[in-house]
């Protein structure tokens, strides 16, 4: 039996062996855990097509973040199924902060429309709600109808031939125009698209009578007089349409719908990762020049914490819920 001699004392010994096995176990961990974060390049996976409004807003928020993380903040594409697709490939990922969803409105709807293959409430965590974006109820720049009043006249008057476009069933704009119809007590015809450039196309040629649109992909037409608001469904009024007046101020006090953008993590996610990445998204929003460009796309820049956007994600959740449930809308 051969033994090991070491010409070190004993206590240098058991020192020495304590601190490789401290510097083994910190090798093991992620570098977000060791205080490095981040130490190469974040993954922002937007589970849309490229070109539309959340992967504009989500491109604007990356620059902000890639300067002030001190790394490349990249947008990678992945759309299909409602944003299921790109989520799943986040909740999958490694919780070491370099991989990061950001997801829209659909995020709440779709475990109410469809079979989830994970579940969001306890595969993700909420990192910082981005931005809000109201939608515009618009129709054709000939309509009869002068204002809002008028439109909830006009259906209450013709049951079922008000007709509103929507992109898709379960989208916001189908939500909206059937929570319009539960709080006017008004019955209207849904006519679904594949997109909302289609819908939008029909509404302007007088094909369909309405349509929520949201702001970012409704604004310009509306501006440059393709189209007639008549109504907003945020709270206050838009600051781009000041003239147009909220659904809530013409005589539905509970009536609000908003589109929105925030970031999620994987399960698992070291929390000072998770709080570093809600600090930084709570200062773009705030930063003067991103929140300008946001501004332009319809939306309003928020921010917040992960407490505050999993309390406002549960609630969207469980309101759309309801009228999913209550209406028995289905996935297209």
């Amino acid at each position: 039996m051969f033994a090991f001699h070491s010409p070190l004392p004993r206590r240098t010994v058991g020192l020495t062996a304590l601190a490789a096995a401290a510097l083994a176990f910190a090798g093991a961990l992620p570098a977000a855990a060791q205080g490095t974060y981040p130490s190469k390049p974040i993954r922002v996976i937007v589970p849309y097509s490229a070109g539309g409004g959340a992967d504009n807003a989500a491109r604007i928020l990356a620059l902000r973040l890639s300067t002030a993380l001190n790394t490349q903040v990249l947008v990678d594409n992945r759309p299909g199924a409602s944003g299921i697709i790109g989520a799943q490939a986040v909740a999958k990922a490694d919780a070491d902060g370099y991989t990061v969803l950001y997801d829209a409105s659909t995020y709440a709807v779709n475990p109410s429309l469809r079979k989830m293959p994970f579940d969001p409430a306890k595969d993700l965590i909420p990192v910082s709600l981005a931005l809000t974006v109201p939608n515009i109820l618009v129709v054709p720049p000939k309509a009869p109808t002068a204002d809002f009043k008028a439109f909830v006249a006009r259906a209450r008057a013709e049951p079922g031939k008000v007709s509103f476009a929507s992109y898709g069933a379960g989208s916001p704009a189908h939500l909206a125009g059937e929570l319009l119809k539960r709080e006017a007590r008004v019955d209207m015809l849904h006519v679904p698209y594949k997109g909302g450039a289609p819908a939008l196309a029909d509404v302007i040629g007088g094909q369909v009578d309405a349509y929520f649109a949201n702001a970012g992909s409704g604004l310009g037409y509306v501006q440059s007089g393709q189209l007639k608001a008549l109504a907003v469904t945020s709270r206050q009024r838009m600051a781009a349409l000041p003239q147009v007046p909220t659904v809530a101020e013409s005589g539905f006090p509970d009536f609000e719908v908003l589109e929105w953008n925030g970031f999620f993590v994987p399960k698992g996610t070291p929390q000072p990762v998770v709080d570093l990445l809600a600090r930084e998204v709570q200062a773009a929003v705030r930063d003067p020049d991103t929140r300008a460009r946001l501004v332009k796309l319809g939306a309003d820049p928020v921010g917040g914490t992960p407490a505050e956007f999993a309390a406002f994600i549960g609630t969207q959740t469980q309101r759309w819920a309801q009228l999913i449930k209550a209406n028995k809308i289905t996935a297209d």
